[in-house]
């Protein structure tokens, strides 16, 4: 079986250990992080093995980088003679926002496929979506067995690389916006009477039922708008609100706000 090496164990390196682990046994992952105690940690809760970094990515078949995007060409340095003095090639998995695939590649001994991903939070409870992209020389053996080892995160979706940056300004900025959209939904409750827990539970309950129903009945989400608004009824006076205010096009500008800032900071 495949190990599975992640190095940086923030909260989205270590959310995505922890669906390795259940999805391939805890004693196929290692773990490292710059604060080695941090790693030890999720190490003993997890049931996998802290160790250092060289060692990590001596003895991974997949390494997944969890460091900041300015530390990633650092770090894939120092670790080039342990990754080519491997029998096989490890594919090296990069999280870090803005980092193409070339630039891993630049760093990297020859021979090491890189897959580029872009989780999201929700990850962390199973319900994530993963956007990624692999370079030319990952194989189809190699793919499903990442797409297998990463199946307890959530959804996962491949893209052109360069359609990542779009895909995250939706999938992984979004979440933020989802929330603030969850909170005005509960504030709006509470200022109709409910207490704060019940307004909470019911929105919160409320998105989720509502995203299981766009990806379980593939409907359009128009479609599934007009289904609960009833001809002179209150959810249609509650649209046409949201839609004096702007909802939509608001929406939509964060999306592009969030895109744009994403092509600055690549320059």
């Amino acid at each position: 079986m495949s190990v599975y090496g992640f190095i940086g164990t923030g909260n989205m390196g270590g959310a995505l250990a922890e669906a390795v682990c259940r999805a391939v046994g805890p004693e196929q992952v290692l773990l490292n992080n710059r604060t080695a105690a941090k790693a030890e940690k999720l190490a003993e809760r997890l049931g996998c093995t802290a160790a250092d970094a060289q060692t990590v990515a001596a003895q991974a078949d997949y390494l997944f980088l969890g460091v900041k995007p300015n530390g990633v060409d650092a770090l894939v340095g120092s670790l080039a003679s342990g990754l080519s003095g491997r029998g096989r090639p490890t594919v090296l998995v990069s999280m870090a926002a803005g980092i193409t695939i070339e630039n891993v590649r630049k760093h990297a001994p020859a021979g090491c496929p890189v897959i580029r991903i872009m989780p999201n939070t929700p990850c962390s409870v199973g319900e994530g979506m993963i956007l990624y992209a692999c370079s030319p020389d990952v194989t189809d053996a190699q793919k499903t067995e990442f797409l297998s080892a990463l199946s307890h995160a959530g959804r996962l979706l491949e893209l052109p690389e360069n359609l990542i940056d779009a895909g995250s300004a939706v999938s992984g900025c979004g979440p933020a916006f989802v929330f603030l959209f969850l909170q005005a939904l509960a504030d709006g409750g509470v200022a109709c009477g409910l207490s704060r827990a019940a307004a909470l539970e019911l929105a919160a309950q409320t998105v989720r039922g509502s995203a299981a129903l766009v990806m379980e009945t593939g409907r359009h989400p128009d479609a599934l708008k007009d289904a609960v608004c009833s001809p002179g009824g209150t959810t249609i006076e509650g649209v046409r609100s949201l839609e004096e205010a702007g909802f939509r096009g608001a929406v939509m500008d964060a999306v592009i706000a969030s895109y744009e800032k994403t092509l600055k900071l690549k320059k």
